[in-house]
């Protein structure tokens, strides 16, 4: 079940943001979805409400890389997007274009990190090129690892991991009895990163659609009730506060 995040007066809300920062998760991922109801609520074109969701990425990165998050993962374009008006899916193409010129700058400021996982293929060159200059400038960061999730799917990162295994097992003549948890890992386009420890998804809609399945089988599940582009900083460390009210004892039992 989502808890509903109720607003609060600025007294309550720097009170109620003290946060454990010795339990602050590695990895948080999000789901950014709302964005479309966003605008349709303020009868506005559908690509405004991707506009407004391109803010927000900018505000909740700035706020993760302040709390000390090491891993941001966004759900920017599934696999399954393609299937959205041609218009629609061409403006969501060129936001890393537009992302990258105006945020890179800080991005570097910041000594955050820029990566993505996702297929290429398909892929307009301006959103490519954009994505690998953005790569090549921030490759040496050290601070946050910002990770788009771009042409993403869950279910085609298992399939390619599998087929790849199959390739090398079959081309050093192996047995697919080595194949274990930590070699499956290794194929997948997460392989450098950690699991993550929680995952948001926003709007109120309660799935994950696609999204690190394989890597989320043990992440804290929290459904925010914003739009997208409503998210802020105070509810991410909303979210965040939830999580360090929970026991994770990953099939086990706690200590009484």
């Amino acid at each position: 079940m989502f808890k509903k995040l109720k607003n609060k007066n600025k007294s309550e809300t720097n009170q109620n943001n003290d946060l454990d920062i010795h339990n602050i998760p590695e990895h948080v991922a999000i789901i950014m979805d709302g964005n479309g109801r966003w605008a349709k609520k303020r009868r506005m074109p559908r690509i405004k409400g991707h506009y407004e969701g391109m803010q927000t990425i900018k505000k909740i990165t700035r706020e993760a890389s302040n709390i000390g998050i090491k891993y941001l993962t966004l759900y920017a374009f599934s696999t399954e997007n393609w299937s959205r008006p041609e218009s629609e899916v061409n403006y969501i193409m060129n936001l890393p274009v537009n992302f990258i010129k105006t945020f890179l700058p800080e991005l570097i400021e910041k000594n955050v990190k820029v990566e993505t996982i996702g297929f290429y293929e398909g892929l307009p060159q301006s959103t490519i090129e954009a994505i690998d200059h953005a790569k090549a400038k921030t490759q040496h960061n050290t601070g946050l690892t910002l990770v788009f999730a771009i042409n993403y799917g869950g279910r085609a990162e298992i399939l390619q991991g599998v087929k790849a295994i199959c390739k090398e097992l079959q081309s050093n003549n192996q047995s697919s009895d080595i194949i274990d948890e930590e070699l499956f890992n290794r194929y997948l386009m997460t392989h450098k990163y950690p699991d993550p420890e929680l995952l948001i998804r926003t709007s109120g809609e309660q799935r994950i659609s696609n999204f690190l399945i394989w890597q989320a089988s043990y992440s804290e599940f929290i459904f925010n009730e914003k739009l997208w582009p409503d998210f802020d900083e105070n509810e991410l460390k909303e979210c965040l506060k939830i999580y360090q009210s929970r026991q994770r004892r990953f099939g086990g039992l706690s200590e009484e």
